[in-house]
């Protein structure tokens, strides 16, 4: 009876280390397969060390039952275990399954020798001579198909788990190697008992059992097993710069990275398996709308596509590109990634590029006026010099009217005759402010900042006036003439701001003037049409300069190109392009050809 003390002792402490573990494992909000079969794996061992209990007590010390009965009930866990782990190890591999009918396979054989042991006494298929003693047992053919089997399942979960654990660690992983070292040993031993190449008696493989209890102890408390992390994985994941979380089914957070805690400020404790919308609400630093999370959560999982969200986060003064994705596998829902990337400081950039942007854009306005300064003394100088010959002239007539209020050879009709010639001098003077007013009104227009442009409406002719007086200096010093046709009504109503498509239409122009200029061309013509295709109102302006560059032509409405050399900055076309589609919603387009000349069009639709 001595004999039997030191097991029974160590398989109880081992069954209650496994029923610890059992409880421990159940109680863990992590995934539920893994969590399950782990479950199951830990039930088998408490069926294999209770039968084992019962036999010492009632068999071998009490001498009350057939040893071979308690057998019985132990190979209930001992037939399923090997599949159980197995089954383990796939989950763990792929982190979920879906379990079709063919996986009930793997039961028919621990299901069968179960049958055959229950009735080994008609046939003796399993055991012909039973022993406590394994090297004194006589065994039937079946028990050879099913020690292969069971080995052949262990031994396949095994080579699941290596198999993760390079791939995933590009060495062993911490956990994996521990469960493959528990399973390990137990497994050899039996193999070595079964072979009789040592003596041991059935109590022994349990008892090793306690050593694959402590292995997988370690597993799970200091390597964290059950979140299905390897370390080397978990490494490279907190380095890189993209914070991310996964939620599962019940939306508990089950993974993020270290890169999450440090942007938000947070610690394991206050993530880990808790629910996304609860830390959301009670963390301060995850100012997020908790219905907006909501749809977008539902709508992942109801449609499968990703969802896109730009959020500031006002406690961190950070920005940060939101997806959130649905992760499969198969077929099989594994949880929901929620990717943070941090897009602060491509906002600054964005911001400083269009700070340069408006300077260059206000640099080239000056620019463009500067040049319209000269057209404008030009266009104000004769008007004022007609105003003040007519003020001349008015003087003049005032002062013969007013010598001849007492004169009695003046007559009523002389008198007539002087107002009349004062109306006409007032007329005259009215149209020449009436086109000093206009070109007031254009410079005004072009004088204004893209910021300030609003959309309204204005006529093709006042556009066509805009285009005579800004441009006219300009074409009269380069002798080149605007030779303009317009073949719809000139009444007709354009929706927009008519300083934007003024300056867009006079930079064409002024660029075309320019080509004529570099070619030492003078007395030149541009052709400016306007007509209607379709639904659109297209304004064509072409020149017979010698066409663009290829080079210039692979680049142009791209990025800012300039043939001006150092007096260019490139950013006329450019930004026209840009204003057209804008404030218009049109399309700027060229066709040139190399050594004759090029044509731009600028489409618009119409309403």
């Amino acid at each position: 009876m001595q004999s039997y003390i030191v097991p029974f002792i160590v398989l109880i402490i081992t069954e209650i280390s496994t029923l610890f573990l059992y409880i421990i494992i159940d109680k863990m909000k992590t995934q539920k397969q893994l969590k399950c079969s782990f479950c199951f794996i830990f039930i088998c061992l408490l069926i294999c060390f209770t039968g084992l209990l019962l036999q010492i007590a009632f068999s071998n010390c009490l001498k009350l039952a057939n040893p071979i009965y308690f057998d019985y009930f132990v190979y209930i866990g001992t037939c399923f275990l090997p599949v159980c782990f197995l089954l383990m190890s796939i989950i763990f591999s792929n982190t979920k399954v879906h379990f079709s009918k063919r996986y009930f396979i793997l039961f028919i054989i621990p299901i069968l020798s179960l049958l055959i042991l229950w009735t080994n006494d008609l046939h003796h298929l399993f055991y012909k001579q039973y022993s406590i003693n394994i090297n004194n047992s006589v065994y039937g053919p079946w028990f050879y198909i099913h020690s292969l089997y069971s080995y052949l399942c262990m031994f396949l979960g095994v080579v699941f788990l290596m198999r993760y654990s390079i791939k995933n660690a590009g060495f062993f992983s911490r956990q994996s190697l521990l469960i493959i070292i528990g399973v390990s040993i137990p497994l050899i031993i039996n193999i070595l008992g079964s072979l009789q190449v040592i003596s041991m008696t059935i109590y022994v493989t349990p008892i090793t059992f306690a050593i694959t209890i402590f292995f997988i102890s370690l597993a799970i408390f200091k390597f964290d097993f059950l979140k299905v992390a390897p370390i080397a994985l978990q490494r490279i994941v907190d380095r890189i710069s993209d914070a991310y979380i996964v939620i599962d089914e019940n939306n508990k957070i089950a993974d993020f990275n270290q890169t999450f805690l440090d942007i938000f400020h947070a610690v394991p404790n206050d993530v880990r398996n808790k629910n996304l919308f609860e830390l959301v609400e009670n963390h301060k630093n995850l100012n997020i709308n908790l219905n907006n999370l909501k749809k977008a959560l539902a709508e992942v999982n109801s449609s499968n596509k990703t969802i896109v969200i730009e959020k500031h986060f006002t406690k961190i003064n950070k920005y940060f590109h939101i997806e959130i994705n649905r992760i499969e596998s198969k077929g099989n829902f594994l949880g929901t990634l929620i990717l943070l990337k941090d897009i602060t400081q491509h906002n600054i950039d964005m911001r400083t590029i269009k700070n340069n942007q408006d300077m260059l854009i206000e640099k080239e306005r000056l620019a463009s006026l500067g040049q319209m300064i000269g057209g404008i003394a030009h266009n104000l100088k004769t008007p004022i010099m007609s105003i003040a010959g007519t003020a001349e002239a008015l003087s003049d007539l005032i002062k013969e009217y007013d010598s001849s209020i007492e004169d009695p050879e003046v007559t009523v009709q002389d008198h007539h005759d002087i107002a009349k010639d004062m109306n006409e001098w007032i007329e005259k003077m009215r149209t020449h402010l009436s086109y000093m007013s206009d070109v007031i009104t254009a410079i005004k227009g072009q004088a204004v900042t893209f910021s300030n442009q609003t959309a309204s409406k204005f006529t093709i002719k006042e556009l066509l006036n805009y285009v005579d007086i800004l441009m006219n200096h300009e074409l009269t010093n380069a002798l080149i003439s605007l030779n303009t046709q317009s073949t719809i009504d000139t009444s007709t109503t354009v929706k927009g701001n008519i300083n934007s498509l003024v300056q867009v239409i006079n930079n064409i122009i002024s660029n075309a003037i320019q080509a004529y200029q570099a070619q030492g061309k003078s007395n030149e013509v541009i052709n400016f049409k306007i007509y209607k295709e379709k639904n659109n109102l297209i304004f064509r302006i072409e020149d017979s300069a010698g066409g663009l560059p290829e080079k210039v032509q692979e680049k142009l409405f791209k990025e800012m190109i300039t043939t001006k050399g150092k007096n260019g900055t490139g950013l006329g076309l450019f930004m026209s392009y840009s204003n057209i589609k804008a404030h218009f919603g049109g399309k700027l387009k060229y066709k040139t050809e190399v050594g004759k000349g090029t044509t731009f069009f600028i489409e618009i639709p119409m309403e």
